[in-house]
């Protein structure tokens, strides 16, 4: 057999995770406390990020106040050539920043302290890992039927997101359902944000997450399936010559397999107290819903002037690296910034369209909603809709909500219009609540009653909805009655 090297040329397409496209993800899926304490930790980090004094003509809300006036950040179009800004052309980056200082600085709404949030209402336990899926779940276009074994699957992780000491005939066993179908559930669970949940073991776990991000890299997919070993030990030269390749792209596929998650759950955590801001604000204004992000509170950046002269004069190479890279890290983290809080408005602006029965009208009103409607609305992937409602809190004349809360399940109604999972909830509460103390209506009455109104519930559907919303059974509150 004949052993030669030769050079050749290939063109192909793949999907590569640029450093501004990761910084980008990690600034959108933040909330806003987080948020503060990342823009800290850039400013601590970079010199070349400074942070603006506040405007002069702030107006604070003081005790006693009437009115506030509320920032109001304008997201129209950007102020630069993106083409530009994508080949690294610092000069564009420049116009860039200049424009963003100017352009997120627009009018204010002038509102009534009474319509901004109590402090009660600020308080909030952190959300689980499996309420942060289940809620993907009922947000999906999934059946009824996977959804269940969606639920059964959630149900059986760990902490950290693993599936441990359960089989597939076991979940089929569980649901009902042949072992083909729980295989599928299971892998449209793992594609599921955090990506990687569902997997048996570290292997699994980091390969579920190159097969999404790394789709076309063959080679980090072997490394992962058989030189994790080697890779703890650096052995590079070994893996180099397993793959084919050379100990340059090792150590690349070094550093991506390093900024994987080995541990996809640990982000979530119960029992916490969290006290939460809005990120956005939705006031009626005449006939219109007017959505304003909140700005209050965070750091806004510019670039400090004295290390962009300094840069202009620096005689060393060293020297001029270290700044141009800082002063890309500072134009970049700029970018994704507005990048977050124009989205974020974009989707809440969406969200308001579709949502308007309910915030003329109530509980409800609220008409079922999936991510995917959303994602087509403003021409987004439904992943980044899920990140951008994460952990992320409008306050509306209907009170604080998370942005999640709009998403709700689709119900079968007999009239054909749509139900949502939340207003069925809201009604079961409201025929509870006006109930005969004497004789508490059972969930079979509840489900007639519904009936009656057009909506098509199961029985252990009301059970389910009772248990929810902390409601005993029947017999538990006749007895309590007593």
């Amino acid at each position: 057999m004949e052993i030669k090297q030769e050079l050749s040329q290939r063109l192909l397409q793949k999907l590569v995770l640029t450093p501004q496209l990761q910084l980008a993800i990690k600034v959108l899926q933040l909330s806003r406390l987080e948020l503060v304490e990342e823009i800290r930790q850039q400013l601590e980090s970079n010199p070349l990020l400074e942070e603006e004094p506040p405007d002069e003509e702030t107006v604070p809300l003081e005790e006693g106040e009437q009115d506030v006036e509320v920032s109001f950040f304008d997201v129209g179009e950007e102020p630069t050539d993106l083409a530009a800004l994508e080949k690294g052309d610092l000069e564009a980056w420049r116009k860039f920043v200049e424009g963003y200082n100017r352009f997120s600085t627009s009018p204010s709404v002038k509102v009534s302290t009474e319509e901004l949030p109590t402090i009660e209402a600020t308080v909030a336990k952190k959300e689980t890992l499996a309420d942060h899926l289940l809620w993907q779940v009922r947000a999906s276009d999934l059946s009824d039927r996977e959804r269940r074994i969606a639920e059964f699957i959630i149900g059986n992780l760990n902490d950290d997101g693993y599936l441990v000491d359960l089989e597939l005939e076991e979940i089929a066993s569980g649901c009902q359902c042949s072992v083909e179908e729980a295989q599928k559930v299971l892998e449209k669970v793992r594609q599921l944000d955090p990506v990687g949940v569902g997997a048996r073991n570290l292997v699994e776990c980091l390969l579920i997450q190159a097969r999404t991000y790394y789709p076309h890299n063959e080679k980090l997919q072997r490394l992962i399936e058989n030189h994790l070993v080697d890779l703890e030990r650096r052995d590079f030269q070994k893996i180099a010559k397993a793959l084919g390749c050379s100990v340059d792209e090792v150590k690349g596929m070094y550093e991506i397999v390093q900024r994987m998650e080995p541990r996809p759950g640990r982000a979530f955590s119960s029992g916490d107290v969290i006290y939460i801001q809005p990120d956005v604000y939705v006031f009626k204004i005449g006939d219109e819903y007017v959505t304003v992000v909140n700005e209050d509170g965070l750091p806004k950046l510019k670039l400090a002037q004295y290390y962009e002269e300094l840069l202009s004069v620096a005689k060393s190479e060293e020297a001029k690296e270290f700044l141009q890279e800082k002063l890309r890290s500072a134009l970049f983290f700029i970018r994704a910034l507005h990048q977050r809080q124009a989205t974020i408005r974009k989707v809440t602006e969406s969200i308001v369209r579709f949502q308007k029965a309910f915030f003329e009208k109530g509980i409800s009103h609220l008409r079922p909603l999936t991510l995917r409607e959303v994602a087509e609305d403003v021409g987004l992937h439904e992943s980044t809709v899920s990140r951008v409602t994460t952990n992320k809190y409008v306050f509306t004349p209907r009170g604080l909500f998370e942005l999640k809360f709009f998403f709700n399940t689709r119900l079968q109604s007999l009239d054909g219009h749509d139900v949502g999972a939340e207003a069925v909830k809201a009604r079961i509460k409201e025929i509870i609540d006006n109930e005969d103390p004497n004789s508490p209506l059972s969930d079979e009455q509840i489900v007639k009653l519904l009936r009656k109104e057009n909506v098509v519930v199961a029985r252990r559907t009301v059970a389910k909805y009772r248990k929810i919303l902390g409601i005993p059974s029947s017999t538990e509150r006749k007895w309590r009655k007593r």
